[in-house]
């Protein structure tokens, strides 16, 4: 694929996702470049590498024979022409947001889930934390147990996090770090975090300290799929430079979810704004099949004890 111009810049996790999907892109710069010379730069690039795809990915204004060109090969050479949110949301799975906060045109595809679909989400709630009762109590007797034996104290605790609609509710987790873990008042885990335990680093890692959030699933707090439940601290801290951060608040949060499958552990708010675009395209694009590629997604990395 031809990316033509840098309005979005992908991440190294993002080409990687690319990379396995077999995607080759190469990116034409746009900005601060006369308009004959991007054009030559096209010709040349689709003479070297045949792309069935040119990406729109510039802020900038196209220049009528550019858009002339690109037109054209929509007949002569049977090339597609897309732009940067659609490319992202078929291939990358996740929902533009632009950096300047100036086109939020894309909100308004953003709703909370209907009537139908609500009873879904429950019917698929009870299944889902009754089924996941059933498999893991020997798991949770279990990770009482280690986590006693390695962090003398409470093996659960609940924690305020924000729900639907940014109400507050009690959430209940294995407890993952050490009693003082927040002496110093909230901070982000970070890898090798010494406050984490051995114990506590394999519950993260598999998902299992989410488990007694079944819990706050059958009391109707959160779904068993959502976004992730977050602390109101962090979410003013994200509103500072991701002012529709709040839009992840449509619906109720999940035990495991889209951006929770999908991206690694999060250290700041760059990577919340990533997690936001997986969150945002999971409401936007809500359906039964959605939901399996979660749950899917989930067991695979319970068993492969991945970050991601």
């Amino acid at each position: 694929m031809l990316i033509l111009g840098r309005k979005y810049k992908f991440t190294k996790f993002e080409k990687q996702r690319l990379k396995k999907k077999n995607i080759q892109t190469t990116i034409v710069r746009y900005t601060d470049k006369e308009s004959e010379e991007v054009l030559k730069e096209i010709k040349q690039t689709l003479k070297k590498r045949k792309s069935k795809t040119i990406v729109l990915n510039t802020k900038a204004t196209v220049d009528d024979e550019i858009i002339k060109y690109l037109t054209n090969l929509q007949f002569t050479q049977n090339i597609s022409i897309i732009t940067i949110e659609k490319f992202m949301e078929k291939y990358l799975e996740k929902c533009y947001i632009p950096d300047d906060h100036k086109d939020l045109a894309y909100l308004e595809n953003i709703k909370a889930f209907n009537t139908f679909e609500y009873i879904q989400k429950r019917i698929i709630d009870y299944i889902g934390a009754i089924t996941l009762l059933l498999i893991s109590w020997p798991i949770l007797l279990y990770a009482r147990k280690k986590i006693k034996q390695q962090s003398p104290g409470t093996s659960m605790f609940k924690q305020l996090r924000v729900g639907k609609n940014n109400r507050e509710f009690k959430c209940i987790k294995f407890r993952s770090m050490r009693l003082d873990a927040e002496k110093d008042g909230a901070q982000f885990a970070s890898e090798n975090d010494p406050r984490i335990f051995a114990w506590g680093e394999t519950m993260r890692k598999t998902r299992i300290d989410e488990v007694p959030q079944i819990l706050n699933v059958l009391k109707g707090d959160m779904h068993f799929i959502g976004p992730r439940p977050e602390r109101k601290y962090w979410i003013e801290q994200f509103e500072k430079e991701i002012p529709y951060y709040n839009e992840r608040h449509l619906i109720r949060p999940g035990i495991t979810g889209w951006a929770q499958v999908m991206y690694p552990y999060g250290a700041n708010a760059q990577d919340a704004k990533q997690k936001l675009m997986y969150d945002l395209y999971y409401i936007k694009y809500w359906n039964a099949w959605l939901e399996i590629k979660v749950v899917w997604k989930t067991i695979l990395i319970v068993l492969g004890k991945k970050g991601v």
